[in-house]
């Protein structure tokens, strides 16, 4: 084996072990804690998913604390990147007010989910800081590119957890996140051609996770959600890993001397009735 290998070997396991110590005082304590922060009110409904008095059976489980933990570091990453696309990118500037319209509405989607998550777990991310290839944020075919790719991510670690969640009403959650994430890759795809020319626009494919330039026409381009065969939340790990630990950056080719700090905050959703009242929707 060689030493890049195992360094990625020893990135993945730091990654894992952060990430599952986030969950430990949830599994001795034998149950869901109710989380605080805006979403707070929900933790009732939240725990009841993990201790069968809806659809499931017994308390969360280890397998739906792998998953929840992994999405809440994705949430957090998420937040970060449409932040500082919205705050540092010059594109954001010159696009029209209904593209900036998406990018912020995006932010305030991907931070309810997380504390959404948080509200299970009771845990904050086990990371807060983060990292991107060279160019993102200052290019925005750059920005873009990977912003599908997290996008792609996204969608196929919530169809892990629609797969494999102890209880109906965590699958149905994580089905209703996913929703949002898909709208989100295809909205990063409906921005691309309005990139102003002095932004190196318009842009017309964008590369996702599977490292194909696809044409934006049209934008919405999947007539079914790609699981990229994933049947484990270890396959989002290993994707978010680069993102998440300096030493698998600088192995993907990642610039470490930029890092980026993932900054919470209190959402507002666009619309009311768009927001999580209760697994019923």
């Amino acid at each position: 084996m060689s030493a890049s290998e195992l360094d990625q070997r020893t990135d993945r396991r730091e990654f894992l072990t952060r990430a599952a110590a986030t969950g430990a005082g949830v599994l001795v304590g034998g149950g869901v804690l109710a989380g605080g922060g805006p979403l707070g009110a929900l933790a009732p409904s939240l725990a009841a998913a993990g201790n069968g008095h809806r659809h499931g059976k017994g308390h969360v489980t280890k397998r739906d604390l792998e998953i929840l933990e992994a999405a809440q570091i994705a949430e957090a990453l998420a937040v970060t990147t449409y932040t500082n696309i919205i705050n540092t990118a010059p594109f954001f500037t010159h696009l029209a007010s209904d593209d900036q319209g998406y990018l912020n509405a995006a932010r305030q989607e991907e931070m309810s989910h997380y504390l959404l998550e948080e509200g299970v777990t009771h845990q904050p991310s086990p990371f807060t800081t983060f990292y991107y290839p060279p160019n993102m944020f200052a290019d925005a075919h750059t920005t873009l590119n990977v912003l599908v790719t997290l996008e792609d991510a996204f969608i196929a670690a919530y169809l892990v957890g629609v797969r494999d969640f102890s209880t109906a009403d965590l699958r149905v959650t994580a089905a209703r996140i996913m929703g949002i994430e898909s709208d989100h890759r295809t909205l990063a795809r409906v921005v691309a051609p309005g990139v102003a020319v002095q932004d190196g626009g318009p842009i017309e494919t964008v590369t996702g996770i599977q490292g194909k330039a696809e044409s934006v026409d049209p934008p919405n381009n999947n007539g079914y959600e790609r699981t990229l065969r994933w049947t484990a939340i270890s396959k989002a790990v290993d994707a978010l890993t680069p993102f998440a630990s300096k030493s698998a950056a600088a192995i993907a080719g990642f610039d470490t001397s930029k890092p980026y700090k993932f900054e919470p905050f209190t959402p507002t959703l666009p619309e009311p009735l768009g927001e999580f009242h209760s697994f019923l929707g």
